[in-house]
């Protein structure tokens, strides 16, 4: 075994050895939920391409042993260099209960070890990553790029959606199912029963490659599993096993007739989330796009688009200048319309669009709970590549001056409570001070004024304290 360092895979990229949203999840689960779930090959084999690459060495290693080794055995081919990230890596596999917490012996567990053999070498008959539909020829399946622009579209309607909801321009609105997904996540919010708007959460999703924004509402569905009276193993299968298909399979589509009552129902939510593509509804057949084949891979979840990571924003689309000028080389609506929420858009071109930051624009921007650092760091995400040659990368007088805006808006800040004062002595004012900050609701105090401001959930306490020494008084 190779000295157990993250530094000796020199293909281990960053990303690989951050630990995947889902395996937290996971990790909060019980073990007999984990046990469950490992009874499937196709979910074995999606969560072991979710490990890091140190965590699936060791799972290779002792997949086809069969029987336990000492840990001292083990550990001998570990460098002392490599024995923090060694320890990391038991300590990740054991709370996925895929190795035990015995502190002598090291296996894998059992379920876990035989399922992952049958995905590995094709065994068995259990229909794990999907059972193909009966294919005919004068009704085939769709094409890849029908899947791709069916998931395109559906994804980027939920975007554009949560950018424009503010104003209404939007061209379509997703199911009410998704926005209520939306709005439990905390990515939009109503206020006063007014219409979804974006919120600071929702502002820094948009920053966020389409990968880690899908695995985030996938997480919150999850969570809204047991709400739903649905079955979680069921839930988390049924999306491990998607992962595992194969996208476009020869112009041939999946059955529904193995999914339980529970994966049946996910059908209708995954269609539209876009990881799902259905002739007609219902149907007896289905077919994964782009968006769900890929939720376990490094793969682009989305075609090449101008609105994906492929198109211009991989390159960077904006131009910004010390006068506050901006200009974006795009003509994706998407892209449009978050740059909408903080710049004051003037023209619009065929593939350009030119505006400024102004500070109605970020005020505006502030209102809506996104922060200068979001904006700051959405414009240095998107600089184009000729303003990455400057150091630093954006004007730091536009840098600064955001900030300063943002300050303005925070400069006063207003809560509701009471104000104590008309003492009649220097220790009947402590004598109540005290009683307050033991409370912790003193908001602010003035001892040569004799006075001081408490919080509204402390007010009963603190008059009946006053009251109460009074009658002692008295």
């Amino acid at each position: 075994m190779p000295s157990a360092s993250s530094h000796d895979d020199p293909a281990a990229s960053t990303d690989e050895q951050t630990s995947h949203s889902l395996l937290a999840f996971l990790q909060s689960q019980s073990q007999n939920t984990l046990t469950r779930l490992y009874q499937r090959p196709s979910s074995c084999l999606s969560i072991f391409r979710l490990l890091g690459p140190l965590e699936r060495q060791l799972v290779m290693n002792l997949l086809w042993l069969e029987s336990a080794i000492p840990v001292s055995t083990m550990a001998a081919w570990v460098t002392r260099e490599g024995r923090k990230a060694y320890n990391s890596s038991l300590s990740t596999l054991a709370q996925l209960h895929i190795l035990p917490s015995s502190a002598t012996k090291l296996a894998l567990n059992p379920t876990f070890k035989s399922c992952l053999r049958q995905a590995i070498t094709g065994g068995g008959s259990s229909g794990s990553f999907g059972v193909p539909a009966r294919y005919d020829s004068s009704n085939p399946g769709p094409s890849t790029e029908t899947l791709d622009s069916y998931a395109l579209e559906r994804w980027e309607t939920i975007l554009y959606y949560m950018v424009s909801s503010g104003n209404g321009q939007y061209p379509a609105k997703p199911s009410d199912a998704v926005l209520f997904l939306l709005k439990r996540s905390g990515l939009m919010t109503s206020f006063r029963g007014a219409a979804l708007q974006i919120t600071s959460s929702g502002f820094q999703f948009l920053l966020h490659p389409p990968h880690e924004q899908l695995w985030e509402l996938l997480l919150q569905y999850l969570h809204m599993a047991e709400e739903r009276q649905m079955d979680l193993v069921e839930v988390l299968g049924f999306l491990l096993m998607l992962s595992t298909m194969e996208l476009g399979r020869a112009r041939s589509e999946y059955s529904t007739e193995n999914l339980s009552a529970t994966q049946a129902a996910m059908l209708e939510d995954l269609r539209d989330y876009g990881l799902i593509w259905q002739r007609n509804v219902p149907s007896d057949r289905f077919c994964p796009t782009r968006l769900a084949t890929t939720l376990t891979s490094s793969s682009n979840p989305l075609p090449t688009s101008s609105s994906t990571s492929t198109g211009s924003q991989a390159q960077g689309f904006i131009v910004l200048e010390t006068n506050y000028r901006l200009y974006a080389y795009t003509d994706n609506p998407l892209q449009i319309a978050v740059l909408n929420l903080f710049v004051t858009l003037k023209s619009r071109f065929p593939n350009l669009v030119i505006g400024a930051i102004t500070r109605e624009s970020v005020k505006k921007a502030l209102a809506n709970g996104i922060t200068a650092e979001q904006i700051i760091s959405y414009l240095t995400t998107h600089a184009h590549h000729q303003m990455r040659r400057h150091k630093p990368l954006l004007p730091v007088t536009v840098q600064d001056q955001i900030r300063l805006w943002e300050l303005e808006k925070n400069r006063v800040k207003s809560q509701e409570g009471y104000l104590y004062t008309a003492f009649a002595s220097q220790a009947d004012y402590e004598y109540v001070l005290n009683y307050a900050k033991q409370l912790d609701v003193v908001l602010w105090e003035s001892p040569s004024r004799r006075c001081f401001f408490g919080s509204l959930e402390g007010h009963s306490n603190i008059r009946g304290f006053i009251e109460r020494r009074t009658a002692g008084n008295a």
